[in-house]
């Protein structure tokens, strides 16, 4: 199987680092860096000291307003689904990234995996709260860290392809 996974800062870099050691070895994984997170101690210290590979794409988008900057992510997941052709994507947390890889495989029929899905503040003036929600709505596999996250997402009425994987 292959996987795409979108990280673009520094705590889905934290998280990414296990899981990509697990995937790699028994699938096909595809490392994208969006460049969300963007200089050496947001970003190369990660994957240097986790032992994280090298991204296979680093799509190197940077700073700029909301708007802006996931639609440069867009495009940019975009062209690496349509090289790659993979089997899922994976994406975390609630970033612009998270959105970008997102949006990017739903509209070309690849299936998402959220992890860290059902997470809610409740406030939608925050940007992450919003790419949190948009992000949960498209995606085809939730894992949730905590049963809350699990109740979040049945109050939103979603109750199916949703997983708890967090400890008891």
């Amino acid at each position: 199987m292959k996987i795409v996974t979108v990280v673009g800062v520094r705590p889905q870099f934290i998280k990414a680092a296990p899981l990509s050691r697990v995937l790699r070895a028994e699938h096909c994984e595809v490392l994208v860096h969006t460049g969300q997170h963007y200089d050496d101690e947001m970003s190369a210290v990660f994957f240097r000291e986790l032992g994280v590979p090298e991204p296979d794409y680093n799509l190197g988008v940077g700073s700029g307003p909301h708007g802006w900057q996931t639609s440069e992510m867009l495009k940019g997941i975009e062209e690496v689904l349509q090289g790659e052709r993979p089997h899922l994507v994976l994406v975390y947390g609630d970033t612009n990234s998270t959105l970008a890889g997102a949006l990017a495989a739903v509209k070309m029929h690849i299936p998402v995996a959220h992890v860290e899905a059902g997470v809610r503040s409740h406030n939608r003036a925050m940007p992450e709260e919003v790419n949190r929600v948009l992000t949960d709505q498209v995606a085809s596999l939730l894992f949730c860290p905590t049963p809350g996250n699990v109740e979040n997402l049945r109050r939103e009425g979603i109750t199916r392809r949703v997983h708890y994987v967090g400890t008891s």
